[in-house]
């Protein structure tokens, strides 16, 4: 095993939200093993860090692909012996068309990123996590406000966000027996390139158009840390880390 410290694995980690949680992971003294499609984006997180081998690893992997899901697993356990976090974050959305113009092709790559990459990331984290000793480990889902309530013309990430919650709970229940806690954090407004166009204005329930109020990664990045660092005898089952005057709360 290379080091002592806890292994986590952080999918989506080149930008945004998966950048930001592995970078705070990594000031923390975790190993972190970091996913995502771009490689150089993901040797950007590492330089960021000024943290190299042996507490990182970087692994290209599409979560679309069931086999690249597979290898990042493979090459984690191989390199530092366990996991005890998997922070289960990448995601993709659709152009915002009219519920009914969505291309089939578009409903189907964000349903195979979110959902089912999602889905055989957590299978593989459990075939770890529960013969591994010491036994366990833990599970967080980034669901997002989307999971809770959809903006308009998003069905597709609406409807995988909303998924989330039932594999996050499902996860919860059918894992306790091998001391794997599963958690799921939703995020609102973050201010991460996702979310630039809020600040340009984005269209509301009610056909207008408004800017929308953001608030610093790094709060999502200390929630998945104090979430992570829990004993796996207590779990955080759902957070919201939002910004605090956004349109969520409320009707409109």
């Amino acid at each position: 095993m290379a080091g002592t410290s806890k292994i986590a694995i952080v999918t989506g980690a080149g930008s945004g939200v998966g950048k930001a949680v592995a970078l705070a992971l990594l000031r923390e003294g975790y190993s972190v093993a970091l996913a995502g499609r771009r490689k150089d984006a993901l040797e950007a997180t590492v330089a960021e860090a000024e943290v190299s081998a042996p507490r990182t690893l970087v692994v290209p992997t599409d979560v679309a692909d069931p086999a690249a899901i597979r290898n990042l697993f493979a090459r984690t356990k191989d390199t530092f012996g366990r996991l005890d976090l998997l922070f289960n974050n990448a995601g993709i959305g659709a152009p915002p068309v009219p519920l009914e113009d969505l291309p089939y092709e578009q409903w189907k790559a964000v349903v195979d990123t979110n959902l089912t990459g999602s889905f055989i990331c957590t299978q593989e984290a459990i075939k770890i996590m529960k013969d591994q000793d010491p036994r366990g480990g833990r599970i967080i889902n980034n669901g997002s406000i989307s999971a809770h309530a959809p903006r308009p013309n998003s069905v597709a990430y609406t409807s995988t966000k909303h998924a989330i919650t039932g594999l996050t709970k499902s996860t919860s229940l059918d894992c306790r027996k091998y001391d794997i806690a599963c958690g799921q954090i939703d995020i609102g407004n973050a201010d991460t390139p996702m979310t630039q166009r809020m600040k340009k204005g984005v269209p509301q329930p009610n056909g207008t158009v408004m800017v929308e109020p953001t608030m610093d990664v790094e709060n999502v990045a200390g929630a998945v840390v104090y979430m992570a660092g829990l004993p796996l005898d207590a779990n955080v089952l759902f957070m919201t880390v939002m910004a605090n005057s956004m349109p969520f709360v409320g009707r409109g």
